[in-house]
């Protein structure tokens, strides 16, 4: 056994091999472009254009219309009409659109806008969308990118898309840790927003806009879609009431899809799906990607529709309403809404080269405002395990592995000369040979595994609980942080490092994992040992560990973010989601 060393000592020269990164997005040093294909729903085992759905969604509104105008010439489809207007009867106490839904209106118009931007920008990372847990190839139902190649490594990086920079936040390819940034601080505003509007509809009369009181909405509803269909428009005043067919749609929006898009997404979350047992594995990570996309269709027909009707049924008039409160027929609000639409159109033009330019105050603005919420979700140990039957018969590789002679040579003899050095702020630096390491006893966890990009998949891992290292090694008291260095290279050449918290270390299923499925790792699952914390996301999980250091800050490793993929993809520290 080599000697140990001081606590005082760095784990030899790997600190000068992290490179510093750019504040600001080097495009030309970025993962260059890469088109996919044009979005194919899956229907049995053929594929299908999703622009097929605008000839059949027109032939559909026209044999529609076709159908309700005949509709309307028969007696009992008039007197239904008569009998049920479009509109309930029920007595209202209200009228007007007080400041606060003005207010919040225009917020949430603002907010949606990065909302769905971001969100289609971190759908690119892995373009495609499942119904199982798996995520094996040629399972899911939807994609916008060609079928994984075979015969070649196809990593999971390899597989994310461009799209556009006017319709993704920043619209350059595999940039889902700012598209995340921007996704979740307008998530947390998005919230707050809703509440506070639940609160204040609530606490006034203005719930009965939006809540049936009656079940006359629902033939109310369909007398008025019938009315739409056949291009005679019914009676509107939406000052006082919506129709009802309006009122059933704002009531989806409000208390169906938004609840269930706050829902989907932290159902995506390794420390929420990790702590929900059953309910975590109903609603798995892939079907809450895929219920939370089909929100996000949802919320964009519901925009495309409102915005349309606004123009249909009395512009000036309708923009009077929810701009300025009053029910006059003046050009006031139409000016208003026009000068709050050119500042929509200037942040939509701007807020892609802004995050280039600016991304790394983007990070740190996303994580001064939601890093408090994912430091709440850390704080409970994961406890999610799966049968052995559960195992995924395919685990997206990502990374490549390391080339270095040192690396080859430990390979070549199975690994059977490698030390894992642990060091820095504790009591007993100590150098674990592979032969010590495996005569601890071996944990068995089969957990699943959340990477950023959207997939997912099942594994049974074994290996040495970080437990075990803390209960030899002793961290000083001042030791906060875990650092991890890795055998490999990061994207931009340099040492590959993570960091996390020292209390991440200390839950039951921290792992240095030197199996997977029963059998040694394979070389692009990170041998001879990765880390598992399943309360992380999957980049946070080192492979191919060259050593440990434990600190008190990381501020001075790199360029000071917590890791490697957080200093030049600007991801974040604590990834809990």
């Amino acid at each position: 056994m080599t000697p140990q060393l001081p606590p005082s000592e760095p784990p030899e020269p790997l600190h000068q091999q992290i490179p510093k990164s750019h504040d600001e997005v080097q495009v030309q040093h970025w993962a260059p472009p890469r088109n996919g294909v044009i979005p194919q729903l899956r229907i049995g085992k053929r594929w299908f254009n999703v622009l097929w759905l605008i000839p059949i969604g027109i032939t559909g509104l026209v044999v529609g219309a076709g159908v309700a105008h005949e509709l309307r010439a028969l007696p009992v489809v008039n007197e239904f009409i008569t009998k049920f207007p479009g509109q309930s009867s029920t007595t209202v106490y209200y009228s007007g659109f007080p400041l606060w839904v003005r207010i919040q209106h225009v917020l949430n118009l603002f907010l949606m806008m990065f909302i769905i931007r971001s969100g289609i920008q971190i759908l690119a990372d892995h373009p495609r969308l499942y119904w199982n847990k798996d995520c094996t190839p040629g399972t899911e139902w939807f994609r916008f990118q060609h079928e994984v190649p075979q015969g070649v490594l196809w990593m999971a990086k390899d597989d994310a898309v461009t799209i556009p920079n006017w319709l993704g936040i920043p619209g350059i390819r595999h940039s889902i840790g700012l598209a995340r940034w921007w996704h979740f601080s307008c998530d947390m505003l998005w919230l707050i927003n809703g509440i506070v509007f639940y609160f204040l509809l609530f606490s006034t009369h203005q719930w009965q806009r939006l809540v049936p009181t009656s079940w006359d909405v629902f033939p109310n509803a369909l007398s008025t879609a019938l009315q739409y269909l056949s291009l005679q428009m019914p009676y509107e005043n939406g000052w006082i009431r919506y129709n009802s067919l309006q009122q059933l749609a704002y009531f989806a929006t409000v208390f169906l899809a938004a609840p269930l898009a706050v829902f989907t997404g932290l159902m995506q979350a390794p420390a929420i799906g990790n702590n929900l047992g059953v309910l975590g594995r109903i609603f798995h990570r892939q079907t809450a990607r895929s219920i939370h996309f089909l929100i996000m269709l949802w919320f964009v027909q519901f925009i495309g529709v409102h915005v349309t009707m606004v123009f249909l049924t009395g512009l000036k008039r309708n923009l009077n309403h929810i701009t300025l409160g009053n029910n006059s027929f003046g050009w006031n609000g139409t000016i208003v809404a026009a000068i709050a639409l050119s500042i929509l159109a200037f942040l939509y033009l701007t807020v892609s080269p802004f995050t280039l330019k600016h991304a790394r105050l983007v990070q740190k603005v996303g994580s001064l405002m939601t890093g408090w919420f994912k430091s709440l979700m850390e704080m409970r140990d994961p406890d999610n395990q799966f049968s052995e039957k559960d195992i995924s018969p395919y685990l997206w590789p990502n990374g490549l592995a390391p080339t270095s002679k040192e690396f080859l040579d430990l390979e070549e003899h199975g690994f059977a000369d490698y030390s894992l050095h642990v060091t820095g702020l504790v009591e007993n630096p100590h150098d674990f040979s592979f032969a010590e390491l495996r005569t601890f006893p071996k944990q068995e966890q089969t957990t699943e595994h959340f990477c950023i990009q959207g997939w997912s998949g099942i594994a049974k891992w074994g290996g040495v609980p970080m437990t075990k290292i803390l209960e030899i090694v002793k961290p000083l008291p001042q030791a906060k942080h875990v650092v991890f260095y890795s055998f490999g290279e990061g994207g931009e050449g340099g040492v590959y490092y993570d960091a996390h918290k020292i209390e991440n270390m200390r839950h039951k299923l921290s792992l240095l994992a030197y199996e997977m499925n029963g059998e040694p790792l394979p070389l692009q699952h990170g041998p001879p040992l990765r880390l598992r914390c399943e309360n992380e996301l999957g980049f946070k999980q080192v492979k191919w560990i060259r050593s440990i250091e434990f600190v008190e800050d990381f501020k001075d490793l790199g360029s000071g973010q917590g890791g490697y993929n957080e200093d030049h993809e600007f991801y974040g520290y604590r990834m809990p989601i």
